[in-house]
């Protein structure tokens, strides 16, 4: 983004979202404390939730803007449709938030600097898919934005609900299929947002001695599908036949 002389770059923003019960809030806290070690200058930490209990003082927050979706079958998995409010209107008109906003997951470890993530091109840029590399869509574990000028993606969800959720597998699927029609949607460079599950264990048999461990050039480490931080530092996965040693690295970032 281009700035006049002498004009002030704008305020950059680390954005989460918390709602439910899956994860508490020392999820949070320790997401702040991280971002704090690694993210040099000044940026607000803000977090949109249900429930603001126990949140550091430091993390602003802010009620989920209102989405009105139809709740999900029971049974089905939570497909994180409500984290498409983090491009609603209000959060420039109702909550003042301007300028940029890079939105983290609660269930990921930051073990690099935060600064390029603020200053790599591209309108929307967000994580390519692991598993298929040549389709468009990208994880939203790791996405930037400017606050406010991508409205549309949910407006449109919200007028086109029924179809859009028989089309779309979850947010993410959508959110990557629109903008990229709107020739907005790049990926951040591939070391920066490794998945511990694909990239950070040992191969088989070498994962029953050998112990998960940071990817080169990694930055933020994403926990998707079979277990979530403190899951990894016990060694434990959700899924039977998949042996992974305590991964004892996470303890050293997260953390408070």
């Amino acid at each position: 983004m281009a700035l006049e002389a002498g004009a002030a770059p704008p305020m950059r923003h680390i954005l989460c979202m918390k709602w439910g019960t899956k994860y508490e809030a020392y999820y949070v806290n320790k997401l702040y404390a991280m971002a704090r070690r690694h993210l040099s200058g000044e940026f607000r930490f803000v977090c949109l939730t249900d429930d603001a209990a126990g949140i550091r003082k430091e993390v602003e927050c802010f009620p989920i803007p209102r989405l009105d979706i139809r709740p999900e079958a029971a049974g089905v998995r939570d497909r994180a449709w409500r984290k498409l409010t983090t491009l609603s209107r209000d959060l420039p008109d109702v909550y003042g938030l301007h300028g940029q906003a890079l939105f983290l997951d609660l269930d990921i470890v930051v073990v690099g600097s935060l600064d390029d993530f603020f200053t790599e091109p591209g309108e929307f840029v967000i994580i390519k898919d692991y598993r298929r590399p040549w389709r468009v869509t990208g994880n939203s574990s790791v996405y930037r934005f400017t606050i406010g000028a991508h409205a549309d993606v949910l407006d449109h969800f919200r007028s086109h609900e029924t179809a859009l959720r028989e089309q779309f597998r979850n947010e993410q699927t959508y959110l990557s299929d629109y903008v990229h029609k709107q020739g907005k949607l790049s990926y951040w460079p591939s070391a920066w947002c490794p998945s511990f599950k694909y990239h950070g264990i040992p191969v088989w048999p070498t994962n029953y001695w050998q112990p998960p461990f940071v990817p080169e050039g990694a930055r933020v480490v994403i926990f998707h599908g079979e277990c979530n931080p403190p899951d990894a530092l016990a060694g434990r996965r959700n899924r039977r036949f998949r042996f992974i040693r305590p991964a004892r690295w996470v303890a050293e970032h997260w953390k408070e």
